[in-house]
């Protein structure tokens, strides 16, 4: 390899005025080699069993290393391999490479499968959230029970986000990067539009010519303006928090 493409495989670092003034222009002391940020990032994201976000990685690998940079170059490394590198909204994380997924079917653990109503009512809130109980009976046109919901949120593929600000100021719903991760969405703009729908025959090739597929917001943490947060008062009323106890 040339000297020149050597000096293109490396990662600046920021470093301070004085060491600056002591580094010549080629100094090691002042660069961290591509491959040494790469494998730093490599192991923290291998460790960890939960995708990592881009903000951790930049918390423990040295400064001035660009994050995002190295993960789409580790991102292309890993894309023919048995295992790739894949993206979860602003995460990282380590999956089988979907061809060889077969190879792993026999250990893996049976789930317990959605029912038809939990998969309608999960469907509902990735393309409308964030959207209220009321509003996912509106769009099936039946009751939606609270065990329906309620196993959703066991699977932790959805959220209570908020409530609505609404006379009785319901609760919104939403999907969490886990939903992201099983579905291997980067984004939940990712989601299937209407063309692939149709071609996957979810939908009718007959549609309305006024229907349309809403696109969710790109950032799903953050709360619209009709949406309040969630307040421990409003947990402990959900039962998702300890009632504190009472003042002496």
């Amino acid at each position: 390899m040339s000297e020149n493409s050597a000096d293109a495989n490396v990662i600046p670092f920021m470093i301070d005025d004085e060491a600056g003034e002591d580094a010549g222009e080629g100094s090691s002391a002042a660069r961290l080699s591509f491959n040494e940020a790469a494998r730093m990032a490599e192991a923290l994201v291998f460790a960890s069993a939960e995708p990592v976000s881009e903000r951790a990685l930049a918390a423990r690998l040295p400064e001035g290393v660009d994050v995002r940079a190295t993960m789409l170059e580790l991102q292309q490394i890993y894309s023919s391999r048995g295992v790739n590198l894949v993206r979860v909204a602003d995460s990282w994380a380590f999956r089988t490479a979907g061809d060889l997924a077969f190879l792993m079917s026999r250990d893996a653990v049976q789930q317990k499968k959605l029912s038809r109503a939990a998969m309608e009512v999960l469907a509902i809130i990735a393309y409308h959230q964030p959207v209220t109980r009321a509003e996912i009976e509106e769009i099936r046109g039946v009751e939606t029970s609270k065990g329906t919901l309620d196993t959703l949120l066991e699977t932790d593929w959805v959220r209570m986000r908020g409530r609505r600000r609404t006379p009785g100021r319901p609760v919104t719903y939403g999907t969490t990067d886990k939903f992201l991760d099983h579905f291997a969405l980067e984004e939940i703009r990712d989601l299937p539009g209407m063309e692939e729908l149709k071609g996957a025959g979810l939908l009718s090739a007959r549609m309305p010519s006024n229907f349309a597929i809403p696109l969710p917001p790109s950032d799903l943490d953050l709360l619209t303006d009709d949406e309040d947060p969630l307040t421990d008062v409003d947990l402990e009323e959900l039962g998702l928090l300890t009632p504190r106890a009472l003042d002496d």
